[in-house]
C-alpha cells in the first residue's frame, strides 16, 4: 500500500504517524468525508461514507460483482442510502442488482433512458422485487448526504444519440473541497453544462468515460480547474483507455492524475478543508 499525502489534515485523536500507516478505506468519522474510487476493471464504481451514511455511484461490470460486494462488505456497508446508476451500461451497472438484492437501499438514481440489455434488466427487476422505484434526475436538484451538498448538473436533454450522454453528473461540495463525477459524459453533454453557466470548479475531476478523447473537452477541463482526477479504467482494457491526448491535456492543465489500473483503489478524504489520496499501490 502506498499513502500519497496531498494537504495536511487533522484527525482529532489520531497521530500523524497512524494516518502515514492507515487502510486506504478507512473508517468514516462524522466530520469527513471520504470518496472511494473502486477498481473494478474497465468500469466505474464509486462508494462515499460521511459518518454512518454511505452512497454508491455505479456498480462496476458484472465480472466485478463478487469483487464489488466483498469490498462492501469488508467496509462494514449494510445500507446505501443513496444509489446512483449513471447510465445503463454494463460496465456502470454490472453488479447494481447484486448491491440492491443484499443491502438495504434508500433512494435510486437513475436516468429516463432504457435498453434491452439482460444486464439492465436485471437492475429492474432487482429494484422491483425489493418495492423501490427510480427518481428520474433533474438539473440543478439539490440533495444532501450528510454534510455534504450533491447537486445533479446533467443530464440536459431529453434524447441524445449516445448513451454515454445521459450520464447523470454530480457535483459534490463539502466545506471548502469539491468534487465533480461524470459517469461517462461526453463532449456533447459537457459543452451542455458549460452553455447553462454552470459553476463547474471543483478540486477533484472523475475524468469521464475512463479518459478517453470523447470527454473532457479544453473548454470543459477549463471550467472545472481541478488540483486532481481519478480516471476509472482496466489494465490493458481493448479501448486503449485512458487516450493519451486526454493524458497530455491533463498533464498540460498541471492536474494530478490517479488511475485504478496503475494505483488500484483510490481513497480521498475531505475535512472541508483539505484533502487526503491513499492508494492500494
Amino acid at each position: 500500500m502506498r499513502i500519497t499525502r496531498i494537504a495536511a489534515i487533522l484527525l482529532i485523536g489520531v497521530s500523524l504517524a497512524l494516518v502515514a500507516c492507515a487502510s486506504p478505506m478507512p473508517t468514516p468519522t462524522n466530520s469527513h468525508l471520504n470518496i472511494h474510487f473502486i477498481d473494478v476493471g474497465q468500469g466505474d464504481s464509486i462508494i462515499l461514507r460521511y459518518g454512518s451514511s454511505s452512497m454508491i455511484i455505479d456498480a462496476g461490470t458484472n465480472a466485478s460483482t463478487n469483487s464489488l460486494i466483498n469490498t462492501i462488505k469488508g467496509m462494514g456497508i449494510s445500507k446505501f442510502d443513496i444509489v446512483v446508476g449513471t447510465h445503463p451500461h454494463e460496465d456502470h451497472i454490472g453488479g447494481m442488482d447484486a448491491v440492491i438484492n443484499q443491502f438495504d437501499i434508500g433512494t435510486i438514481y437513475m436516468p429516463k433512458v432504457t435498453t434491452t440489455t439482460k444486464t439492465f434488466q436485471d437492475v429492474l427487476i432487482a429494484i422491483k422485487n425489493k418495492g423501490l422505484t427510480i427518481t428520474t434526475p433533474e438539473t440543478e436538484t439539490i440533495f444532501n448526504f450528510g454534510e455534504t451538498q450533491c447537486t445533479i448538473l446533467a443530464p440536459n436533454s431529453q434524447t441524445y444519440e449516445d448513451l454515454n450522454n445521459y450520464s447523470i453528473i454530480i457535483k459534490l461540495v463539502y466545506g471548502n473541497t469539491s468534487f465533480l463525477l461524470t459517469g461517462d459524459a461526453q463532449t456533447e453533454s459537457e459543452k451542455e453544462m458549460l452553455s447553462n453557466g454552470y459553476n463547474l470548479q471543483s478540486d477533484v475531476l472523475k475524468v469521464g468515460h475512463h479518459g478517453s478523447s470523447s470527454s473532457t473537452s479544453p473548454e470543459f477541463l477549463k471550467a472545472v480547474s481541478p488540483q486532481y482526477s481519478i480516471i476509472s479504467v482496466g489494465k490493458n482494457n481493448d479501448y486503449g483507455h485512458p487516450h493519451q491526448v486526454t493524458l497530455d491535456k491533463l498533464a498540460g492543465a498541471g492536474v494530478k492524475v490517479y488511475r485504478t489500473d496503475l494505483n488500484g483503489t483510490i481513497t480521498i478524504i475531505s475535512d472541508g478543508s483539505d484533502l487526503s489520496v491513499s492508494t492500494m499501490r
